[in-house]
Order: C-alpha cells, then sequence, then structure tokens
C-alpha cells in the first residue's frame, strides 16, 4: 500500500543550495564513485568537475580553477600521491586543498602527508562526513585567501 511509499523519498538528501559552494575537483578512475562523490557534493551546492586520473587532473586543473580537489590513490598513468606532489610543485596550484579519498591505510596516510594532502576520507565514505571534509577545506581556503594568501595563483 502506500505506507510504503510515505517515507518520503524528496527527503533522503538536502536539496540543492542555490548558487555554488566552491568549485570541486575530483579524481578518481572509477566512474561508479566519481559519479557517487558528484552527485552527494552537487546536492550540498557544491559545483562539480571529474578527472579520470591525476594525467587529466593536471591537464584541466588550471583551466577548471578548483577551491578542492579529491584524489584517490590508486589509478592509471598517475596516482593520487604523484598528482598531490606536481600539484604542491607548481607555484599555482600549490596552497589548493587537497583529500585523499582511499581505502586509507596506515602506508597512505604518511605518504600523503609527505605529499603535502590536507585531508584524508577513507572508503568506504559516509557523505555526511564527505560533505564535511570539502566544506572545511573550501573554508579553510577562503580564510587563506581574505588573509592575502591568494593560493599560489598569479605568483611565478
Amino acid at each position: 500500500m502506500a505506507k510504503t511509499r510515505t517515507r518520503g523519498l524528496r527527503r533522503t538528501y538536502s536539496r540543492v543550495v542555490p548558487g555554488a559552494s566552491g568549485r570541486v575537483l575530483v579524481v578518481d578512475d572509477n566512474k561508479v564513485i566519481r559519479q557517487l562523490i558528484k552527485v552527494n557534493l552537487e546536492l550540498e551546492g557544491f559545483e562539480v568537475v571529474t578527472a579520470n586520473d591525476g594525467a587529466e587532473c593536471l591537464d584541466i586543473v588550471h583551466r577548471v580553477c578548483p577551491d578542492v580537489i579529491t584524489l584517490d590513490v590508486v589509478m592509471p598513468r598517475l596516482d593520487g600521491f604523484g598528482t598531490a606532489a606536481q600539484l604542491r610543485a607548481d607555484p599555482r596550484t600549490r596552497h589548493l586543498p587537497l583529500a585523499i579519498v582511499s581505502a586509507c591505510t596506515q602506508h597512505e596516510v604518511e605518504s600523503g602527508i609527505e605529499a603535502g594532502v590536507d585531508a584524508f576520507l577513507a572508503k568506504p565514505f559516509e557523505p555526511a562526513e564527505l560533505v564535511r571534509v570539502v566544506r572545511r577545506l573550501v573554508e579553510r581556503k577562503d580564510r587563506r585567501e581574505r588573509k592575502g594568501t591568494t593560493a599560489g595563483r598569479g605568483r611565478g
């Protein structure tokens, strides 16, 4: 009967917030994971651009100008740590907040810290935790820019 349908499918997630909360570049070689992250962030008002691996991320990062980048660790062509290291080596992307979204073993956390990663989110993740991590990194970037550090853009 209707009783099974009264749970309100529309209330599962909050509605899309008008006006983007920030732009996120989601980098993962797994299409399902990319889509899962994208949908959850878009539902919270973020604009999301995706890349299939680290090499594609580096190809598009300057055109996309994201506020945050999420990186998987194990990807073809260029893994998450190599991508993070190259982003940190580039003055234009040096201060971009980076979050690893992966299994997050102790080795991955240690390697991520060495590569300059700002946050870690273990798979499988709770969508609410994903949103909290990304929102915190966007807010941190905004505070840094208001204090005069321009996230490395325009510096040479």
